[in-house]
């Protein structure tokens, strides 16, 4: 009988949001493929350090550890690299004990057919085209923050799971945030309060964060691996819609900041979230100093 990755959390993930190859792209974006593809040759057996994305990957592969829930994550290689420069990629994880065994290698084509095709759930790449099409596909996906801004360690590897959202275009529709771009705070604000016992639509992580919910609610009773917030620049009287909106979806958020314009970044670090989703760069690039980051592109209207 075939493998399926039926009920499970299909997580796909590029070699650049796994690993630190800030060295390996300059020589890729200023000599060109060829001199990438000697570099990476040469340094094969020489593993790469951690990126971005590697400490969320390695706890989310933990749960499958856990009694029960075996199997309950499959973590995919979803790059642009060829076979042939994928080698060193694929020595790192086996270094670094991660149970990841599937891999598409596009040859510099586009990933959004293979992304379908696995089912992800969740895609993670620094790579923005591959990134849109997944959004524009319904996928939930982020533009990865990997500038190097924040380091991170091989050590870095959650007890509990932690992921922190922002709301308008991440979790919820961008429907509110376009009067809030349009018409100012004011009519954004008095929108919210006539709206507040009408859900808001779903965004791009809503599905995502359904699935989240739905793995907390397996331990009932149990400590709850994974640890979700919501932070978001809504304040009163914008947040009761949020409040109705996730208790009309039964969707588990375990802690909420309706921070009101106060910068993000110190309630992130706080919440020690290892990753942070937010559909804008000024929030993204200021989070990524202290918390990985990854920025949500809107999807493009057909």
């Amino acid at each position: 009988m075939g493998f399926s990755l039926e009920d499970k959390l299909v997580i796909g993930v590029s070699s650049r949001a796994l690993f630190d190859l800030t060295v390996e792209n300059e020589i890729f974006e200023t000599e060109g493929v060829e001199a990438y593809r000697a570099y990476q040759m040469e340094h094969e057996n020489d593993c790469l350090k951690p990126g971005p994305g590697f400490a969320l990957v390695r706890a989310l592969l933990n749960l499958n550890r856990l009694k029960g829930h075996e199997n309950k994550v499959e973590v995919i290689i979803m790059s642009r690299n060829s076979a042939d420069t994928s080698l060193r990629v694929f020595h790192s994880i086996r270094e670094y004990g991660l149970p990841i065994t599937r891999a598409v290698l596009a040859s510099g084509a586009s990933l959004a057919p293979y992304l379908e095709a696995f089912h992800t759930d969740l895609f993670l790449s620094a790579h923005e085209d591959d990134v849109q099409s997944a959004i524009d596909c319904g996928i939930a996906a982020g533009i990865i923050c990997s500038d190097g801004i924040h380091t991170y360690s091989r050590e870095d590897v959650p007890a509990q799971i932690r992921i922190a959202f922002d709301g308008d275009a991440v979790i919820f529709s961008d429907e509110s945030e376009q009067i809030y771009q349009e018409k100012g705070l004011e009519a954004f604000e008095e929108n919210e309060r006539l709206q507040a016992a009408n859900p808001l639509k779903e965004g791009p992580f809503a599905g995502f964060l359904r699935l989240l919910s739905e793995i907390q609610k397996e331990f009932s009773g149990q400590e709850v691996p994974i640890r979700t917030a919501l932070v978001t620049a809504r304040c009163a009287p914008a947040h009761e819609r949020v409040i109705r909106t996730l208790r009309a979806w039964d969707v588990r958020v375990d802690e909420a900041f309706f921070l009101g314009g106060i910068p993000k970044r110190d309630f992130l670090k706080a919440f020690g979230a290892h990753i942070f989703f937010d559909d804008q760069m000024v929030h993204t690039l200021a989070a990524s100093e202290v918390v990985p980051s990854a920025r949500v592109p809107y999807k493009n209207s057909a």
